[in-house]
Protein backbone atom coordinates (compact mmCIF):
# COMPACT_ATOMS: atom_id res chain seq x y z
CA UNK A 1 0.00 0.00 0.00
CA UNK A 2 2.55 2.73 1.12
CA UNK A 3 4.45 1.52 -1.96
CA UNK A 4 1.81 2.81 -4.73
CA UNK A 5 1.46 5.53 -2.47
CA UNK A 6 4.65 6.58 -2.96
CA UNK A 7 4.43 5.66 -6.74
CA UNK A 8 1.46 7.71 -6.85
CA UNK A 9 3.30 11.01 -5.29
CA UNK A 10 6.17 10.55 -7.65
CA UNK A 11 4.13 11.04 -10.83
CA UNK A 12 2.13 13.70 -9.00
CA UNK A 13 5.11 15.87 -8.59
CA UNK A 14 6.85 14.90 -11.88
CA UNK A 15 2.96 16.18 -13.53
CA UNK A 16 3.22 19.54 -11.54
CA UNK A 17 7.33 20.36 -12.97
CA UNK A 18 6.71 21.84 -15.75
CA UNK A 19 10.80 21.49 -17.55
CA UNK A 20 10.35 17.58 -16.68
CA UNK A 21 7.07 17.74 -18.65
CA UNK A 22 7.98 19.25 -21.41
CA UNK A 23 11.26 17.27 -21.45
CA UNK A 24 9.47 14.26 -20.89
CA UNK A 25 6.90 15.17 -24.27
CA UNK A 26 10.13 16.01 -26.04
CA UNK A 27 11.71 12.90 -25.73
CA UNK A 28 8.87 10.72 -26.49
CA UNK A 29 7.13 12.66 -29.02
CA UNK A 30 10.58 12.68 -31.30
CA UNK A 31 10.82 9.22 -30.61
CA UNK A 32 7.16 8.27 -31.63
CA UNK A 33 7.53 10.24 -34.72
CA UNK A 34 10.33 8.39 -35.64
CA UNK A 35 8.71 5.32 -35.17
CA UNK A 36 5.99 5.94 -37.31
CA UNK A 37 8.21 7.85 -39.95
CA UNK A 38 11.04 4.93 -40.18
CA UNK A 39 8.11 2.11 -39.55
CA UNK A 40 6.19 3.23 -42.29
CA UNK A 41 8.53 4.84 -44.82
CA UNK A 42 6.31 7.31 -46.79
CA UNK A 43 7.93 9.39 -48.88
CA UNK A 44 10.31 12.35 -47.00
CA UNK A 45 8.70 10.54 -43.96
CA UNK A 46 11.99 11.66 -42.19
CA UNK A 47 10.55 15.08 -42.17
CA UNK A 48 8.29 14.13 -39.51
CA UNK A 49 10.58 13.56 -36.66
CA UNK A 50 13.00 16.62 -38.07
CA UNK A 51 9.47 18.92 -37.43
CA UNK A 52 8.76 17.54 -34.20
CA UNK A 53 12.46 18.15 -32.38
CA UNK A 54 12.06 21.78 -33.78
CA UNK A 55 8.46 22.54 -32.76
CA UNK A 56 8.35 20.68 -29.36
CA UNK A 57 11.62 22.72 -28.58
CA UNK A 58 9.90 25.33 -28.06
CA UNK A 59 8.70 26.23 -24.61
CA UNK A 60 5.01 27.17 -25.37
CA UNK A 61 2.33 25.45 -24.41
CA UNK A 62 -0.46 23.53 -26.42
CA UNK A 63 -1.49 25.47 -29.30
CA UNK A 64 -5.18 26.20 -30.40
CA UNK A 65 -6.94 24.03 -32.74
CA UNK A 66 -7.82 27.42 -34.61
CA UNK A 67 -3.84 27.95 -35.06
CA UNK A 68 -3.60 25.06 -35.70
CA UNK A 69 -5.74 24.27 -38.70
CA UNK A 70 -3.93 27.94 -40.08
CA UNK A 71 -0.36 26.30 -39.96
CA UNK A 72 -2.20 23.50 -42.20
CA UNK A 73 -3.26 25.79 -44.34
CA UNK A 74 -0.37 27.81 -44.46
CA UNK A 75 1.64 24.95 -45.56
CA UNK A 76 -0.80 24.29 -48.33
CA UNK A 77 -0.96 28.08 -49.10
CA UNK A 78 2.98 27.75 -49.65
CA UNK A 79 3.51 24.59 -51.67
CA UNK A 80 1.28 25.91 -54.06
CA UNK A 81 2.92 28.58 -54.40
CA UNK A 82 6.12 26.91 -54.88
CA UNK A 83 4.12 24.88 -57.52
CA UNK A 84 2.86 27.67 -59.55
CA UNK A 85 6.80 29.05 -59.77
CA UNK A 86 7.77 25.63 -60.54
CA UNK A 87 4.94 24.36 -62.99
CA UNK A 88 4.43 27.50 -64.88
CA UNK A 89 7.20 30.36 -64.58
CA UNK A 90 9.78 28.03 -65.12
CA UNK A 91 9.44 27.27 -68.31
CA UNK A 92 9.93 31.22 -69.40
CA UNK A 93 13.30 31.93 -67.52
CA UNK A 94 13.11 35.90 -67.71
CA UNK A 95 9.47 35.75 -66.20
CA UNK A 96 10.30 33.49 -63.60
CA UNK A 97 13.54 35.58 -62.65
CA UNK A 98 11.18 38.47 -62.50
CA UNK A 99 8.83 36.72 -60.31
CA UNK A 100 10.95 35.26 -57.84
CA UNK A 101 12.72 38.33 -56.87
CA UNK A 102 9.20 39.75 -56.37
CA UNK A 103 8.27 36.65 -53.91
CA UNK A 104 10.92 36.85 -52.00
CA UNK A 105 10.42 40.53 -51.02
CA UNK A 106 6.87 39.74 -50.92
CA UNK A 107 7.92 37.01 -48.45
CA UNK A 108 10.47 39.11 -46.68
CA UNK A 109 7.57 41.99 -46.13
CA UNK A 110 5.45 40.17 -44.70
CA UNK A 111 7.11 38.43 -41.85
CA UNK A 112 8.69 41.79 -41.31
CA UNK A 113 5.25 43.40 -40.93
CA UNK A 114 4.66 40.49 -38.22
CA UNK A 115 3.17 38.36 -40.45
CA UNK A 116 3.12 33.94 -39.62
CA UNK A 117 7.07 32.34 -39.23
CA UNK A 118 5.85 29.25 -40.14
CA UNK A 119 4.33 30.68 -43.41
CA UNK A 120 7.78 32.45 -44.35
CA UNK A 121 9.52 29.47 -43.88
CA UNK A 122 7.24 27.25 -45.70
CA UNK A 123 7.18 29.88 -48.53
CA UNK A 124 10.95 30.04 -48.65
CA UNK A 125 11.69 26.37 -48.39
CA UNK A 126 8.48 26.20 -51.50
CA UNK A 127 9.95 28.68 -53.98
CA UNK A 128 13.20 27.41 -53.49
CA UNK A 129 13.40 23.97 -53.26
CA UNK A 130 10.70 22.94 -55.62
CA UNK A 131 12.29 24.80 -58.92
CA UNK A 132 15.66 22.67 -58.37
CA UNK A 133 13.40 19.70 -58.33
CA UNK A 134 11.14 20.55 -61.09
CA UNK A 135 14.24 20.69 -63.17
CA UNK A 136 14.32 17.63 -62.82
CA UNK A 137 11.12 16.26 -63.03
CA UNK A 138 7.51 17.84 -62.46
CA UNK A 139 6.56 14.34 -61.31
CA UNK A 140 8.91 14.34 -58.67
CA UNK A 141 8.34 18.28 -57.89
CA UNK A 142 4.57 17.48 -57.02
CA UNK A 143 5.66 13.96 -54.96
CA UNK A 144 8.16 16.06 -52.76
CA UNK A 145 5.00 18.51 -51.87
CA UNK A 146 2.57 16.10 -51.06
CA UNK A 147 4.96 13.94 -48.84
CA UNK A 148 6.44 17.88 -47.26
CA UNK A 149 2.62 18.86 -46.52
CA UNK A 150 1.75 15.32 -45.34
CA UNK A 151 4.34 15.14 -42.84
CA UNK A 152 3.84 18.77 -41.59
CA UNK A 153 0.65 17.98 -41.46
CA UNK A 154 1.24 14.51 -39.08
CA UNK A 155 3.65 16.90 -36.93
CA UNK A 156 1.13 19.23 -35.78
CA UNK A 157 -1.16 16.47 -35.13
CA UNK A 158 2.05 14.94 -32.86
CA UNK A 159 2.05 17.66 -31.04
CA UNK A 160 -1.31 17.81 -29.97
CA UNK A 161 -1.26 14.44 -29.07
CA UNK A 162 1.97 15.16 -27.11
CA UNK A 163 0.22 17.54 -25.10
CA UNK A 164 -2.37 15.67 -24.75
CA UNK A 165 -0.19 13.10 -22.89
CA UNK A 166 1.84 15.23 -20.85
CA UNK A 167 -0.10 18.36 -20.26
CA UNK A 168 1.47 21.15 -18.73
CA UNK A 169 0.62 22.14 -14.97
CA UNK A 170 -2.01 24.80 -15.51
CA UNK A 171 -3.39 25.90 -18.63
CA UNK A 172 -1.48 28.93 -20.04
CA UNK A 173 -2.62 30.74 -23.27
CA UNK A 174 -0.19 30.18 -26.57
CA UNK A 175 1.80 33.75 -26.86
CA UNK A 176 -0.06 36.26 -28.80
CA UNK A 177 1.67 37.34 -31.96
CA UNK A 178 2.61 40.53 -32.65
CA UNK A 179 0.35 42.72 -34.98
CA UNK A 180 0.51 42.32 -38.28
CA UNK A 181 0.75 45.69 -40.07
CA UNK A 182 -1.59 45.76 -42.60
CA UNK A 183 -0.27 49.35 -43.95
CA UNK A 184 2.92 50.14 -45.77
CA UNK A 185 5.35 49.97 -43.23
CA UNK A 186 8.54 51.57 -45.02
CA UNK A 187 11.70 49.94 -41.83
CA UNK A 188 9.85 46.45 -43.09
CA UNK A 189 10.41 47.42 -46.56
CA UNK A 190 13.74 48.07 -45.97
CA UNK A 191 14.37 44.92 -44.54
CA UNK A 192 12.60 42.67 -46.55
CA UNK A 193 14.75 44.73 -49.81
CA UNK A 194 18.12 43.82 -47.91
CA UNK A 195 17.21 40.49 -47.77
CA UNK A 196 15.93 40.01 -50.51
CA UNK A 197 19.42 41.74 -52.68
CA UNK A 198 21.79 38.61 -50.51
CA UNK A 199 18.97 35.49 -51.51
CA UNK A 200 18.34 36.19 -54.89
CA UNK A 201 21.58 36.79 -56.52
CA UNK A 202 22.60 33.24 -55.22
CA UNK A 203 19.11 31.60 -55.58
CA UNK A 204 18.64 32.99 -59.54
CA UNK A 205 22.06 31.63 -60.42
CA UNK A 206 21.48 28.22 -58.61
CA UNK A 207 17.89 27.64 -59.78
CA UNK A 208 18.65 28.54 -63.43
CA UNK A 209 21.89 26.49 -63.75
CA UNK A 210 20.57 23.48 -61.48
CA UNK A 211 23.02 23.63 -59.20
CA UNK A 212 21.31 20.82 -56.83
CA UNK A 213 24.31 19.94 -55.15
CA UNK A 214 25.09 22.78 -53.59
CA UNK A 215 21.04 23.56 -52.57
CA UNK A 216 21.72 23.68 -48.31
CA UNK A 217 24.11 26.92 -49.58
CA UNK A 218 20.75 28.98 -50.91
CA UNK A 219 18.46 27.54 -48.19
CA UNK A 220 20.99 28.39 -45.04
CA UNK A 221 21.65 31.75 -46.96
CA UNK A 222 18.03 32.48 -47.32
CA UNK A 223 16.88 31.62 -44.04
CA UNK A 224 20.29 33.00 -42.25
CA UNK A 225 19.31 36.39 -43.48
CA UNK A 226 16.07 36.92 -42.19
CA UNK A 227 17.12 39.22 -39.98
CA UNK A 228 19.11 41.35 -42.51
CA UNK A 229 21.81 42.72 -39.50
CA UNK A 230 25.57 41.57 -40.36
CA UNK A 231 25.62 40.51 -36.59
CA UNK A 232 22.17 38.39 -36.85
CA UNK A 233 24.06 36.81 -40.05
CA UNK A 234 26.85 35.83 -38.22
CA UNK A 235 25.21 34.56 -35.03
CA UNK A 236 22.58 32.49 -37.10
CA UNK A 237 25.26 30.87 -39.22
CA UNK A 238 27.82 30.25 -35.91
CA UNK A 239 25.00 28.81 -34.05
CA UNK A 240 24.01 26.48 -36.88
CA UNK A 241 27.99 25.67 -37.32
CA UNK A 242 28.38 25.06 -33.76
CA UNK A 243 24.83 22.82 -33.88
CA UNK A 244 25.89 20.94 -36.92
CA UNK A 245 29.15 19.94 -35.16
CA UNK A 246 27.48 18.72 -31.84
CA UNK A 247 25.22 16.63 -33.73
CA UNK A 248 27.70 15.30 -35.59
CA UNK A 249 29.58 14.20 -33.20
CA UNK A 250 26.21 12.57 -31.70
CA UNK A 251 25.39 11.12 -35.16
CA UNK A 252 28.77 9.66 -35.51
CA UNK A 253 28.01 7.55 -31.89
CA UNK A 254 24.78 7.17 -33.11
CA UNK A 255 25.57 5.81 -36.67
CA UNK A 256 28.27 3.38 -35.34
CA UNK A 257 25.59 1.79 -32.35
CA UNK A 258 23.12 0.81 -35.35
CA UNK A 259 25.83 -0.57 -37.46
CA UNK A 260 26.36 -2.64 -34.49
CA UNK A 261 22.76 -3.33 -33.80
CA UNK A 262 20.98 -2.84 -36.30
CA UNK A 263 17.35 -3.66 -35.46
CA UNK A 264 14.17 -1.55 -35.29
CA UNK A 265 13.69 -1.73 -31.61
CA UNK A 266 16.87 -0.79 -30.53
CA UNK A 267 17.00 2.15 -32.58
CA UNK A 268 14.03 3.22 -31.14
CA UNK A 269 15.14 2.69 -27.38
CA UNK A 270 18.52 4.42 -28.60
CA UNK A 271 16.53 7.40 -30.31
CA UNK A 272 14.60 7.64 -26.81
CA UNK A 273 17.91 7.70 -24.50
CA UNK A 274 19.19 10.21 -26.73
CA UNK A 275 16.50 12.44 -26.74
CA UNK A 276 15.78 12.19 -23.47
CA UNK A 277 19.47 13.74 -22.80
CA UNK A 278 19.14 16.24 -25.17
CA UNK A 279 15.97 17.26 -23.73
CA UNK A 280 17.60 17.89 -20.58
CA UNK A 281 19.98 20.20 -21.94
CA UNK A 282 17.61 22.27 -24.34
CA UNK A 283 15.20 23.03 -21.32
CA UNK A 284 18.04 24.00 -18.74
CA UNK A 285 19.97 27.27 -18.23
CA UNK A 286 22.59 26.57 -19.20
CA UNK A 287 24.23 28.83 -21.70
CA UNK A 288 25.00 25.72 -24.70
CA UNK A 289 21.29 24.98 -24.38
CA UNK A 290 20.06 26.99 -27.57
CA UNK A 291 22.39 24.27 -29.51
CA UNK A 292 20.91 21.84 -28.51
CA UNK A 293 17.33 21.16 -30.47
CA UNK A 294 19.67 22.36 -33.91
CA UNK A 295 22.20 20.00 -33.07
CA UNK A 296 19.80 16.76 -32.62
CA UNK A 297 17.88 17.86 -35.74
CA UNK A 298 21.54 18.26 -37.24
CA UNK A 299 21.78 14.52 -35.58
CA UNK A 300 18.76 13.19 -37.42
CA UNK A 301 19.42 14.56 -40.89
CA UNK A 302 23.36 13.43 -40.86
CA UNK A 303 22.20 9.83 -39.60
CA UNK A 304 19.50 9.82 -41.98
CA UNK A 305 21.37 10.62 -44.83
CA UNK A 306 23.88 7.52 -44.18
CA UNK A 307 21.17 5.49 -43.96
CA UNK A 308 21.18 5.54 -47.81
CA UNK A 309 23.28 2.84 -49.61
CA UNK A 310 26.37 3.52 -50.56
CA UNK A 311 26.65 6.39 -48.53
CA UNK A 312 29.73 8.06 -46.34
CA UNK A 313 29.30 9.10 -43.28
CA UNK A 314 32.45 11.31 -42.89
CA UNK A 315 31.79 12.46 -46.28
CA UNK A 316 28.17 13.30 -45.33
CA UNK A 317 29.45 15.64 -42.49
CA UNK A 318 32.05 17.58 -43.64
CA UNK A 319 29.89 17.96 -46.95
CA UNK A 320 27.46 19.90 -44.78
CA UNK A 321 29.53 21.83 -42.75
CA UNK A 322 31.21 22.88 -45.83
CA UNK A 323 28.17 24.43 -47.15
CA UNK A 324 27.10 26.24 -43.87
CA UNK A 325 30.05 27.85 -43.86
CA UNK A 326 30.11 28.52 -47.57
CA UNK A 327 26.24 30.28 -46.81
CA UNK A 328 27.79 32.25 -43.92
CA UNK A 329 30.62 33.49 -45.88
CA UNK A 330 28.28 34.58 -48.56
CA UNK A 331 25.72 36.39 -46.63
CA UNK A 332 29.17 38.47 -44.46
CA UNK A 333 30.41 39.25 -48.00
CA UNK A 334 26.98 40.51 -49.03
CA UNK A 335 25.80 42.23 -46.39
CA UNK A 336 29.21 44.03 -46.13
CA UNK A 337 28.85 45.12 -49.74
CA UNK A 338 25.32 46.66 -49.34
CA UNK A 339 26.33 48.72 -45.77
CA UNK A 340 29.46 50.03 -47.42
CA UNK A 341 27.41 51.18 -50.67
CA UNK A 342 24.31 52.33 -47.76
CA UNK A 343 22.13 49.82 -50.24
CA UNK A 344 18.81 49.41 -48.44
CA UNK A 345 19.57 50.95 -44.67
CA UNK A 346 16.74 50.76 -42.79
CA UNK A 347 18.17 53.52 -40.43
CA UNK A 348 16.29 56.98 -40.87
Amino acid sequence: MSTKVVKIGFWQSIKQDVTCMRQMRFAFGVTLSAALAYGINWPLAFLLPIFSCMLLALPFPKPSLQASLKNMLNTLKAFALGLVFSLFFLQYPIAYILMLGLALFHIYYYLNRGGSFWLTLMSLIAILILPMIANTSEGLAIGFSAGFVYSSWLTIAMIWLMHFIFPDPQFSAFPTPPGFQKKYAKVAAQLALKSTLVTFPVAAVFISYGLIDYLLVMVFAALFILKPELSAGIDAGKNSMISTLLGGAYAWVFYWLMVAVPQYHFFLMLLLATSLYFARNIFSSKSTAKYYSSALIAMLVVFNSSMVAGADFNAILINRIVLISGAIAYIVTMLKVLDHFGIANSKG
